[in-house]
């Protein structure tokens, strides 16, 4: 009954604590609300419900802006009671969404004014990629601030874009982050002056989405994403994000895509294991930012959603370019940080992808995801796929498919003919964790005299031991917290570098040190003992495969000592068991 009464309680608080839990999806700010109205109500029945709003809440609706006529996207201002009331009113049934018209924000992180080199560029390998194309005919969207045509922009080729926030066809920059982005973006450069950009020979479209303090709303942003896809850009660039679900704006995003768009956008800057919107939609490549030695930014969102790894830049070094001073409006040479600068990086390199021949955007995702460099250790997803690499992207483009000859150059760059990798880990990481689950077993096996029964309690204190449920670790979701997924997916040895995500066992940990308190414990229960001598059997196994395979520990290095550690404390714990289980079997012969 006690045991009944826990896990009642137990699932009463897990439902009220996601029942409570808002996720990034509700916290973002607005004062205003979307009407998305269906297309297939007659233009009559719109009117009459704006004036319907009009009389009942002393409200004026308005069209977003001159492009929303077709799309009958109308905004009206008001806060979560209006947004309820509307919701439940009769106009609801007439709109394909109500929803909050929230505010996004640049991202961008405080930055260092005495950075002055690039190291961006050569950390991209951007260099061998210009031997094959510089981006030219390709048109890249920058959803931002506005544009300001600054000296070094001069030679850059721009086509006609348009200002949300003011609706005007001008989209000049009053802040400084939008031309700052289109400067990584394509630069003007080999022209004697400035600095220079990634895919210098595309064209810009700036589109303004962003006021001068930097925040624009998801209805202007939804516009923009139209208005570049409907205008021949190729590529979109969002260095923007914020919390709160759009449907209106995931709605844009999937029409861009379906219209052969690629569109990028910035992680967020919030240190946050998954990434904000609209960076996580699921036709948005979603870039996690990285400092000069390509290390983590130490803003970066990360885990869940992150597709990929870009400089962003850090207080070791910033994101050079030409901008703005928003309090002159002159020109200036400025460093910035932030995804947001990481994200024109993989825009710009998705240009040069799509200038060599790639065509769909999930073709171009491929290309950008299979020719990173990757992180051999990232359990926390940190880089996603892994860091960009414009020159891999363009010759992988260039040649269209993998030949067999590219594929083991590949193999050997990347250290995979090297026996080392195939014993430590890799991709085959899952090996040494069958192996300790494996061996745990078979230990039991060599002992199988001294077990008067097997049990679940046994075979769960095996696998908690040697293994964990290890296939947990690389499990993300948006939201959540990481930590439960990786302490489910380790075994007692590794509890150490759960929470931290790091990769050095603790020797406090991988030692006999928990299975004597397990067995101390449970000795004496029928049920929990078996579990007990389990997990001492289990981490035998586990300590005994890391002492060949990986013999990594906190202060005691990889050597020598290190694995003497490991493999005295893996006898041990299999003397341990076996004492347990001959103490045991006494007993019951008694």
């Amino acid at each position: 009954m006690r045991k009944l009464l826990l896990i009642c309680l137990f699932a009463v608080g897990l439902i009220w604590a996601l029942s409570n839990f808002k996720g990034l999806a509700n916290q973002g700010t607005y004062d205003s609300i979307v009407l998305d109205f269906r297309e297939d109500i007659p233009a009559a029945q719109i009117t009459k419900s704006l004036e319907t709003i009009s009389q009942q809440y002393n409200l004026s609706p308005r069209l977003n802006s001159e492009f929303s006529t077709k799309d009958n996207v109308y905004i009206v201002k008001g806060d979560k009671n209006l947004l309820k009331a509307l919701r439940n009113s009769e106009i609801g049934k007439k709109t394909e969404t109500i929803e909050p018209n929230y505010q996004y924000k640049t991202l961008e992180a405080p930055n260092d004014p005495d950075y002055v080199k690039q190291w961006n560029l050569r950390s991209i390998n951007v260099e061998s990629a210009w031997e094959e194309t510089k981006g030219a005919g390709m048109t890249v969207a920058v959803i931002d601030t506005g544009v300001t045509v600054v000296p070094d922009l001069e030679q850059t080729k721009f086509v006609k874009g348009y200002d949300f926030v003011n609706d005007k066809e001008e989209a000049t920059d009053d802040n400084g982050h939008g031309t700052h982005v289109a400067g990584t973006i394509a630069q003007s450069t080999n022209n004697n002056y400035g600095v220079a950009g990634v895919a210098y020979e595309a064209s810009i479209m700036p589109l303004k989405v962003l006021s001068a303090y930097g925040g624009g709303t998801v209805a202007d942003i939804a516009e923009a994403i139209r208005f570049a896809a409907d205008n021949g850009a190729d590529v979109i660039n969002l260095s923007l994000g914020g919390a709160g679900e759009s449907q209106v704006l995931e709605e844009a995003v999937n029409y861009a895509y379906n219209k052969g768009v690629v569109v990028v956008a910035a992680a967020g800057n919030e240190n946050h294991n998954s990434a904000s919107y609209p960076a996580r939609y699921p036709h948005v490549i979603s870039v996690a930012a990285t400092g000069p030695s390509g290390e983590k930014a130490p803003y970066s969102n990360f885990g869940a959603g992150v597709d990929i790894s870009a400089p962003g830049g850090s207080e070791n070094g910033q994101i050079l370019q030409e901008t703005i001073d928003p309090e002159t409006g002159a020109s200036t040479f400025a460093g910035f940080q932030g995804t947001s600068m990481a994200s024109p990086h993989v825009a710009a390199v998705a240009a040069m992808v799509k200038a060599s021949g790639v065509e769909t955007p999930d073709e171009i995702r491929e290309v950008l995801i299979q020719s990173v460099r990757k992180v051999q250790e990232d359990p926390l997803n940190h880089f996603g796929a892994g860091h960009l690499d414009a020159s891999g992207a363009v010759k992988l483009a260039l040649k269209g498919q993998i030949t067999f000859r590219d594929f083991f150059r590949w193999l050997r760059e990347n250290g995979y003919l090297n026996l080392r990798f195939w014993i430590d880990g890799g991709a085959v990481a899952l090996l040494p964790k069958l192996g300790m689950v494996l061996g745990s077993y078979l230990l039991a096996w060599f002992l199988r005299n001294y077990l008067p029964i097997w049990s679940w309690s046994l075979g769960s204190g095996l696998i908690f031991g040697s293994s964990g449920l290890f296939f947990l670790r690389g499990f993300y979701v948006f939201d959540l917290p990481q930590w439960p997924f990786r302490v489910m997916g380790s075994s007692i040895p590794e509890m150490g570098n759960a929470i931290t995500g790091g990769t050095l066992l603790n020797p406090i940990l991988a030692s006999v040190l928990i299975p004597v308190i397990l067995v101390a414990l449970f000795l004496g229960h029928p049920s929990w003992k078996w579990f007990a001598i389990g997990s001492s059997l289990g981490v035998a196994s586990c300590l005994a495969v890391n002492a060949v395979v990986d013999p990594g520990l906190l202060w005691l290095g990889d050597g020598t000592i290190a694995r003497t550690f490991l493999i005295i404390n893996a006898l041990l714990c299999f003397a341990l068991a076996r004492l347990a289980m001959k103490d045991e079997k006494q007993r019951t012969a008694v």
